[in-house]
């Protein structure tokens, strides 16, 4: 059976994405790349049936998915790829201008939560067309916060991951592979044959990751041994501790009225 899947096409998969292209996949399994948002939007709407996309996503609209046990795009702290920069220290944020970005739910829901319940602040957020010369934050993800780090013109930069743990004591899960509920009620076979090639790529690409550094690292660009250091600090498993989690930022959501009450409890499938 025909599968459409979504593929996050930021350094941050690479672990798992490169092996999967090496590999050439099946032709009935259909790859489309794209940011988060996209993929969101896509599979919201009955364009993908299973692949990657923020926690946000499956939260905002539960009875449509179920996520696939095992997988995720998580960190234990720092995760190098999800932060806010900033020209002045978080807790003086009250009435600044903050810049969200525009490639993920989650990432702009968590500074959300990290700001206004953790630093007891109330920003004002602004769009992606905002002046620099207007803005004391920026909120950035992926290859952005990666190039941002690296040019390091910001004198504060806050790590969503490393903010939310020391707050939480747990990890974080910034997106989650979802399945639409019905596709996998139509092809649970196919959807376990996807797990198990995704399951694959992450350990083969975990066993070379020096040498997948070595192909995506120009694209920041950032040196090879600074890419595997931050692709070390990426976790791609869904052990009990990060459903807890899950869990967690779905109570938070569903306090500030951003989602549905059905956000919780969570349906896995494997």
């Amino acid at each position: 059976m025909k599968a459409r899947i979504g593929m996050v096409n930021f350094i941050n998969t690479a672990p798992l994405y490169v092996v999967w292209l090496q590999r050439g996949g099946r032709p009935d399994w259909i790859v489309t790349e794209g940011a988060p948002t996209t993929l969101n939007r896509m599979l919201c709407n009955n364009e993908l049936d299973l692949g990657f996309v923020s926690s946000h996503e499956y939260a905002a609209n539960p009875n449509l998915y179920r996520i696939m046990e095992d997988i995720s795009i998580s960190s234990s702290g720092p995760v190098g790829s999800v932060c806010l920069f900033s020209r002045v220290a978080p807790q003086e944020l009250g009435g600044k201008n903050v810049r969200l970005s525009s490639q993920s739910q989650t990432s702009v829901a968590l500074v959300k939560i990290i700001l206004e319940e953790f630093y007891r602040v109330q920003p004002v957020y602004r769009g992606g067309g905002s002046p620099d010369s207007d803005i004391s934050g920026v909120l950035a993800i992926g290859d952005e916060a990666l190039r941002l780090t690296t040019a390091g013109s910001y004198p504060f930069c806050l790590d969503l991951g490393e903010i939310w743990m020391q707050h939480t004591g747990l990890p974080f899960v910034f997106a989650v592979w979802a399945v639409r509920e019905n596709f996998f009620a139509a092809c649970p076979e196919c959807v376990s044959e996807i797990r198990e090639e995704l399951l694959s790529c992450i350990r083969q690409g975990k066993n070379e990751l020096s040498e997948v550094c070595r192909q995506v690292a120009p694209r920041i660009p950032m040196t090879v041994d600074s890419c595997y250091k931050y692709l070390c600090g990426i976790e791609y498993d869904m052990r009990p501790q990060k459903l807890q989690a899950l869990r967690l930022f779905f109570d938070f959501l569903i306090k500030r009225g951003e989602v549905p009450a059905e956000a919780l409890p969570l349906k896995l499938c494997k």
